[in-house]
């Protein structure tokens, strides 16, 4: 092999001087791979790439039979090139056929051959193949043959996306005929538009520098000047409120100026890079790293580094012409498939109606941002790029998750129907704000929102809510870098109630674990973490964390009114050992002088069903009760309400569930303890008159779901609606759906909503 700083390089020009030639792609890959083979000293060198359905196939070898090209397929995962393909991992052993992944394909006539080394083809957070080298001989390859290949897999990236390769013929085709693709809602709203494909990534055309010093002084350029572009998008006029966004972007300036990834970059330049290439091979190594890394932290982390990366990358090139930056339709609706919070905030917002993204969910970055902008914005679209073009007829349903790409006309008028009657409803409902819930015949209703931010606080007034029925404290906790100090939180919680002002406000305590991970606390991995180690268990086993959010609530209401709520309880005993700590609280704060609340209101969150059956035990030692709608009906019919394969069986209105309900409510009327229910049940007015009739008097949802459940109320017999109700339950089985839609059909019952169908 050549001397350990000439390999790469070598391989580089001869590399370069085979993609200059004129020729068919095919036979570039061949050289390519006779070149690899050839530079590395190697018996075996081959080239996989990754088809559409994500299987592999062989494009071209050097040292295996010939034959096999593009007649050996790899399924998704299979053997050690599946392996490498799926973790974006490198596999260096000297001995393949002894590993458990190794998948053995006779016509390939691989089996002299022992040692293998493999590393993914990766470009812009995805992989495109894999190359592998072989020998017969029994040997762990260099870091100096691993480099040489890492910096091929590069330039061969280059290749593929350059498209100059043939595409699926499937996936070609499919790009000429109407598609549905099925999401979830990240950002309310409805669009129509044409689609704008995000594509952030730059092409490097020079990879090697023998002038490091030019180069270092190069990247130090580059980085000012990106950090000053990032300074001046930040201190946009409606990016400047408080908010999860505000705080969501000043992580994103300050990975800008994390040393550590700098360092990174200026080592990749002293091995001879060009400082383009330099970002590039961070990159991949950063990919490498955190994709196997399920932490949402992480994932988040991942995509604003790459964001950051791509910006780099176009800096550095001099290449600023971006889809953000070219003449962008009015109607535009941006494809990706992934993005950084940032990225968002380059297009202009007054021509950018939607978003529609392969992977991020509705607790993403990015979605954090679209929702503070208004964008429609619906997630996890799976494949939707690879079957779109710029310029294609687009309709995003941002409330349902619904996307219809190429639609047909018929699609068009219907969705043109729908944004006009959510027009309408809407100001509709915006009119209602000023008027009181009461029903036809005079029973006053009480419609609370739910919150979690300072961001949601303005929603109070605009939607004529009657106080915040849950306030999420632990969504303040999972946006922050580090663990918020006592006073940071008291001045959050002192916020929240002098927003609210005379308006009622239930603070639940914090709820994480299961889904909702604190990126800066240890969490043990766990089998099933909706059943874990969550919510008031972890709290009392870490009573120092619990009560130094006690403390700053309590602290923050001094002279008003505090409600406080504990999330998850299922036993009588856990409710004992929380309001001790209260207690002691409450006895530290007098004994050291501090005012206290005006009135301490101690509460619990039905949403097990083991507290439904300890009821008599709980309820004399609380002040309220809230039911928590979507966990109590997880675990009452063991059915994830996020799973689609059982999605249809999760229905709010099985008579199961319903009679549940009832047994709450009867049972805290009995001990009068006031009862409401704060899950998305409250917020859609079928379910919500359901509740009614069940005899709830409070109900609290989202900002958005006020002006159609007071909708609904209005226009609500409640007397008649109880009666229904008692002899329905009495009687049937199943789901209520129908029964319950047709006596709103038969007392014209307003239960219409945003929905258009």
């Amino acid at each position: 092999m050549a001397p350990a700083n000439a390999a790469p390089r070598v391989l580089m020009r001869r590399l370069r001087e085979i993609m200059a030639r004129p020729g068919e792609p095919q036979a570039r890959l061949d050289a390519i791979v006779t070149q690899i083979a050839r530079i590395m000293v190697a018996e075996v060198c081959s080239l996989y790439l990754r088809r559409p359905d994500g299987s592999l196939e062989l494009f071209a070898t050097e040292g295996l039979n010939k034959e096999a090209v593009h007649n050996t397929h790899l399924a998704k995962g299979e053997g050690l090139v599946g392996l490498i393909a799926d973790r974006a991992e490198i596999v260096n052993i000297h001995e393949a056929q002894d590993h458990p992944a190794f998948s053995y394909r006779p016509e390939t006539g691989e089996e002299v051959y022992h040692s293998f080394l493999g590393t993914p083809i990766l470009r812009g957070g995805r992989t495109l193949g894999v190359i592998t080298v072989q020998n017969q001989a029994r040997k762990v390859y260099s870091e100096e043959e691993i480099e040489a290949l890492e910096t091929t897999s590069m330039l061969v990236a280059e290749l593929i996306t350059s498209g100059e390769l043939d595409d699926d013929v499937a996936a070609m085709a499919d790009r000429t005929t109407s598609r549905h693709f099925s999401g979830v809602s990240i950002s309310d709203g409805i669009a129509l538009g044409h689609v704008v494909l995000h594509e952030p990534r730059v092409t490097i055309h020079e990879f090697l520098s023998d002038d490091l010093h030019n180069e270092n002084v190069r990247l130090d350029q580059g980085l000012e000047t990106l950090r000053s572009s990032i300074d001046k998008m930040l201190s946009k006029a409606e990016l400047q409120r408080v908010g999860e966004h505000k705080e969501v972007l000043e992580a994103y300036r300050l990975f800008a100026h994390d040393q550590g990834w700098v360092n990174r970059l200026k080592q990749a330049i002293a091995s001879g890079l060009t400082a383009e290439a330099a970002v590039e091979r961070v990159q991949n190594d950063m990919r490498a790293r955190m994709l196997p890394q399920k932490d949402r932290f992480w994932a988040e982390r991942m995509k604003d580094l790459e964001d950051l990366g791509n910006r780099l990358l176009r800096i550095l090139v001099g290449d600023t012409e971006t889809a953000a930056t070219s003449n962008l339709p009015d109607d535009a609706i941006l494809v990706a498939r992934t993005m950084g919070a940032a990225e968002l905030l380059d297009y202009d917002p007054k021509k950018l109606r939607g978003l529609v993204l392969e992977e991020s969910g509705a607790s993403s970055h990015v979605a954090i941002v679209a929702r503070a902008l208004g964008i429609a914005a619906v997630g996890e679209a799976a494949n939707i790029v690879n079957r779109v073009d710029t310029g294609d007829d687009i309709v995003i349903d941002a409330i349902t998750g619904d996307v219809f790409v190429r639609p047909t006309q018929d699609v068009i008028d219907a969705y043109s129907d729908k944004v006009r009657f959510h027009a309408a409803k809407q100001k509709q409902y915006s009119e209602l704000r000023n008027k009181d819930a009461v029903t036809l015949d005079g029973q006053d209703i009480s419609l609370k929102i739910n919150a979690g931010l300072l961001v949601d606080l303005p929603h109070l007034a605009q939607s004529g809510a009657d106080g915040i029925g849950l306030y999420r404290t632990e969504l303040q906790f999972m946006i922050a870098a580090k663990f918020p100090r006592m006073s940071e939180q008291r001045e959050i919680y002192k916020a929240v109630l002098d927003a609210a002002g005379h308006r009622p406000v239930v603070f639940r305590t914090l709820d994480v674990g299961g889904d909702k991970i604190l990126p800066y606390m240890r969490m043990s991995g766990e089998q099933n973490p909706a059943l874990g180690w969550r919510a008031i268990r972890m709290t009392l086993d870490r009573p120092g964390l619990f009560r130094t959010q006690v403390r700053a609530l309590l602290q923050a209401s001094a002279g008003k009114v505090l409600r406080l709520m504990l999330p998850m309880v299922t036993d009588l005993s856990e409710l004992t050992k929380a309001k001790r700590l209260i207690k002691l609280e409450e006895d530290f704060l007098e004994k050291h002088g501090h005012e206290g609340p005006e009135r301490l209101e101690i509460g619990l969150m039905i949403e097990v069903p083991a507290i439904v059956y300890q009821l008599d035990e709980v309820l004399p030692l609380v002040d309220f009760v809230s039911i928590g709608s979507n966990d109590l009906m997880q675990f009452l019919f063991a059915s994830d309400r996020t799973n689609q394969n059982v999605a249809a069986r999760y229905d709010m209105l099985h008579c199961v569930f319903l009679r549940v309900l009832q047994k709450i409510i009867t049972k805290s009327n009995a001990h009068n303890v006031p009862v409401t229910l704060c899950g998305e049940m409250a917020g859609k007015p079928l379910e919500s008159m359901a509740l009614l009739g069940l005899g709830l008097r409070s109900i609290s949802m989202s900002p958005a779901s006020i002006g159609p459940v007071k909708s609904m109320i209005l226009s609500l017999d409640l007397q008649a609606l109880e009666t229904f109700m008692i002899e329905t339950l009495a009687t049937k089985s199943g789901s209520l759906r129908e029964p319950l839609e047709r006596y709103a059909r038969d007392k014209k019952v307003n239960v219409e909503a945003f929905k258009l169908t």
